[in-house]
Parts: structure tokens; C-alpha cells; sequence
């Protein structure tokens, strides 16, 4: 994007994207170029295939040598039959959501179907939209005057409302790095404290997004918000006059029209969209821990109350097939703290953990109390397993995350928000950070050429940057 956009020569920038570390890019490359006016166009969900709990159920079986592999491919096939994004919550859709709620969509667009009439109706509307809002017009709306620190608020609100990705903790972070904007853990911890939890959507529920957008979507949740006084509703969007209050519109599509109608009043799935009034949890989906193994965040949206406090003893791994392999030995059966470190933005650029999903979904099925801790990410659409991730320092820094030893006792509390190794304080004083061979990680398929931004990256809790690192913060406090 800022290779892109370097060459100096446009009006407007439209930004074609929609999953993961798509969106954050495009928008760390749209803040070098804050002059221009811009405009993001996601493609929207596919249609709804099988079941997400169906899907994950078969992931588990497989996991545990019940199911087969053309079994396992079947139903990935069926889940990930079209274009568009996936339909559980992850970080793709809630990417659209943050989009949405920063006013940087045309309205309505998140979660609308790819390859429909409505679809193309809403890209040609943010072309022309993003035409008219140039310095060459009467209504000219750069990018810096979108990306500030009351969008993010509103952003962070929709991310505790709805139970989004974990990974927005990086995302958002990052992103606001690049506009000049110094975001922390704390400010995300603070909203949550705040924001009630208004939807219920896999894998925090039985909905995917589809189903979130028919029971009244963004729509019904901004106007909730608003209604609530917990977003700011007078920032500048790229709509046009009216502020966020063009977000609580629905886009619909007569005649071969395009036109704007004011979302429903109620939601139309108590099960899915609640109002703030009486939301399915009085607080947002994510916490911050702390304590003498660091700083890390815990989804907590779709774990069960009874695994918000776990104490046990850890099994230390180095990588995450390490964990899988152990597992499939039959050597996890047992209460337990899953240790994976070295798996930060310093050690290995920081990969979804997303392998050790399964199983640890099937032992916490066989009735173990278990959890995650790791300096690495889970899934966006981090589950049911409470997971202590994006831990800071991380290992690879000398962490405290380092010292920790098979058997020591750690204690995950999303009740009380702290992190901590049960060991003798002395003890703890006198250990010595452990070290690892990377080498695997750095060589191979292309991965030398990362080293100067695993050299030059900062800490998870600072978005795992490196924008925003090399030059000043402008703005501090949102």
C-alpha cells in the first residue's frame, strides 16, 4: 500500500480488502498518506455452508484419530465453498466491524454477500463516494481527519460489544501507532470494564455472520451504542454529514437503486443481538491479566464461568507441534497449563497457534481443566480453552514467560485480571531466563528475508509494530 500510493499521483485511495492482516496493512500504509481521502471496500461473507460447531466438532474427532482425513476435508470444503470471508467471527469480520464503526465504510457495507446485486451496488456507490470526497471537490474528508483517537474508541467499544478477534489487540494497536496514536492494553481494559456484550456469534455462539446481519447486524449494534452513549456518534466518516448516525442505515437495493433505510428498532434474535439495556454480559468479551509472568489478554466471551480461574501445574513446549505430538502420545491427560513460548513477534514473527485448538477442545471436553499461556496468537476466533496470548515481554526478549519450569504452578485469573507463576519468590529471583534455537523458524521458504523486522519489532502490547516505532507519537491518550 504506501509502495502504492508513493508514486504521488492520485486523489483518493480505495482499499480492496477484508481478512486478517489485510485491513491493518492497508490502513498502516493509508496513514502515510494521511492527505488523501480513502475508503475501504471489503468483499463480504460467503453464504452460510455447514455449521460452524459441526465443523469444529469434526476438527476435534480428527484430532483424536476418529475421524478421517476425507472425512476432515469433506467438511472443509463444505464450510469454505465460496468467495467471500469465513462466516464465524474471527478477525476478518471484525476487521469489517472496526471498518464500520470507524466510518471508514460506506454504510451498511460489512457484511453484505459477494456476487450479489446489493454487493455491486455498494462498490460503485464507495467509488463515486470516494470521487467526491477529493481535494478537488467542496467536500473534501482526508484520511487523518477519519483516523483519530475517538475512531479507535469507537472501534475498541465495537470489539467489546461484539466479542471480536483477539488479534485486535495487535491490530488496532498498531494501526493507531501509524496515525500518531499511542494505544494500550489498559485503554481496551478500561472499555471493556464498560461495554456490555451485545451478540452472541461463533464461536461465542451458535450464529455466524450471516445470521448476525440478518438478525439486525451492524446496523441494530451502532444504534444500540449510540442510544447507550458509549460510542461517539459525532466523528467525520466518509458518508458525509450526520456522523455515525448514517451507520445505524441499512442499504437497500429497488428497482436497481441504491437507497439507505434506518436499521431495526429491535433485534430480530434475541439468541444473536441483544440490547444494551439487557445485553448477554454486563462487561466486553476481552480481559487484561498481569502478574510476575508479564502482561497478556484472555477472550472470555465464549469460555464458560467455572474455566475463568485455572491453577496448574505447566507443561512447557517450544512449538506448537510439539504440543500436538504430545498429545497424540496420550501424555495430556491431566490438569495442566499448556506453556508454548518463543512463539512471539521477536522469535518467529508470531503465527496462529491455531493447531493446538483441537485438542486442547477435546481434553477440556474429557473433563481437564486446562488452559493456554503463550507469548504467540491463538485464532481470532479464539474458543471455548481460556488462553492466556500475546504475553509480554515474550521469550524471546528474556520474559518471565522464559523462566518458568515443568511443574511449576501458574495461575490464569480473568476474575481478578492477574497472570502468575505460584513459585517461591526467592526462587523465582534466582532463575535464569532459558534460551532457544530459532534457527528453524529464521532459514527456509523465504523467512531470512524478515530478519530486520523481527530485529526492528516491538512488543505485542504495542501492536508488535515496527510503523510507528521510527517516528514520533503525536498524540498520547485515547
Amino acid at each position: 500500500t504506501g509502495v502504492a500510493l508513493s508514486h504521488d499521483a492520485f486523489d483518493a485511495a480505495m482499499m480492496l480488502g477484508t481478512c486478517d492482516k489485510i485491513v491493518p496493512g492497508l490502513f498502516i500504509g493509508a496513514a502515510a498518506f494521511g492527505h488523501l481521502p480513502v475508503i475501504f471496500q471489503p468483499a463480504g461473507p460467503m453464504p452460510s455452508g455447514i455449521p460452524n460447531m459441526e465443523k469444529a466438532a469434526v476438527r476435534q474427532r480428527f484430532a483424536e484419530g476418529k475421524a478421517t482425513r476425507a472425512e476432515l476435508l469433506d467438511v472443509e470444503s463444505a464450510s469454505y465453498h465460496a468467495p467471500g470471508t469465513c462466516t464465524f467471527y474471527g478477525t476478518a469480520n471484525t476487521n469489517q466491524m472496526a471498518m464500520e464503526l470507524m466510518g471508514l465504510h460506506v454504510p451498511g457495507t460489512a457484511f453484505v454477500n459477494p456476487g450479489t446485486p446489493l454487493r455491486a451496488a455498494l462498490i460503485e456507490a464507495a467509488a463515486t463516494r470516494a470521487a467526491r470526497i477529493t481535494a478537488l471537490g467542496d467536500d473534501y474528508r482526508p484520511f487523518y481527519e477519519m483516523a483519530t483517537p475517538r475512531a479507535f474508541v469507537n472501534a475498541i467499544v465495537g470489539l467489546m460489544a461484539t466479542g471480536g478477534s483477539t488479534n485486535h489487540t495487535l491490530h488496532l494497536v498498531a494501526m493507531a501507532r501509524a496515525a500518531g496514536i499511542r494505544l494500550s492494553w489498559d485503554d481496551f481494559a478500561a472499555i471493556s470494564d464498560v461495554v456490555p456484550l451485545l451478540a452472541r456469534v461463533y464461536p461465542n455462539g451458535l450464529a455466524d455472520v450471516n445470521q448476525f446481519e440478518a438478525a439486525g447486524g451492524m446496523a441494530y449494534v451502532i444504534g444500540e451504542l449510540i442510544d447507550a452513549g458509549l460510542v461517539h456518534a459525532d466523528t467525520l466518516t466518509v458518508a458525509g454529514e450526520g456522523g455515525l448516525e448514517r451507520y445505524r442505515e441499512r442499504p437497500r437495493l429497488e428497482d436497481g437503486v441504491l437507497s439507505w433505510v434506518r436499521g431495526p428498532k429491535r433485534s430480530e434474535d434475541a439468541s444473536i443481538l441483544r440490547p444494551a439495556g439487557e445485553p448477554f454480559a454486563a462487561e466486553g468479551g476481552l480481559k487484561l491479566l498481569e502478574g510476575n509472568l508479564g502482561r497478556a489478554v484472555m477472550k472470555i466471551s465464549a469460555v464458560k464461568a467455572d474455566r475463568h480461574l485455572i491453577e496448574a501445574p505447566a507443561l512447557v513446549f517450544h512449538d506448537q507441534n510439539e504440543m500436538v505430538e504430545a498429545f497424540k502420545r496420550g501424555e495430556l491427560e491431566r490438569d495442566f497449563v499448556a506453556v508454548v513460548r518463543f512463539q512471539g513477534p521477536k522469535a518467529n514473527g508470531m503465527p496462529e497457534l491455531h493447531k493446538l485448538t483441537p485438542a486442547l477442545g477435546v481434553l477440556q471436553d474429557r473433563g481437564f481443566r486446562i488452559a493456554l499461556l503463550t507469548d504467540g496468537r491463538m485464532s481470532g476466533a479464539s474458543g471455548k480453552v481460556p488462553a492466556a496470548i500475546h504475553l509480554t515481554p515474550e521469550a524471546e526478549d528474556g520474559g518471565p514467560i522464559a523462566k518458568i519450569r515443568e511443574g511449576d504452578l501458574i495461575r490464569i485469573d480473568a476474575v481478578a485480571g492477574r497472570l502468575e507463576a505460584l513459585v517461591e519468590e526467592a526462587v523465582w529471583a534466582a532463575r535464569e531466563p532459558v534460551r532457544a534455537d530459532l534457527n528453524h523458524y529464521h532459514t527456509g521458504l523465504g523467512r531470512e528475508l524478515f530478519a530486520p523486522f523481527r530485529a526492528a519489532v516491538g512488543r505485542a502490547d504495542e501492536g508488535a509494530a515496527v510503523v510507528g516505532r521510527l517516528a514520533p507519537v503525536l498524540t498520547e491518550g485515547a
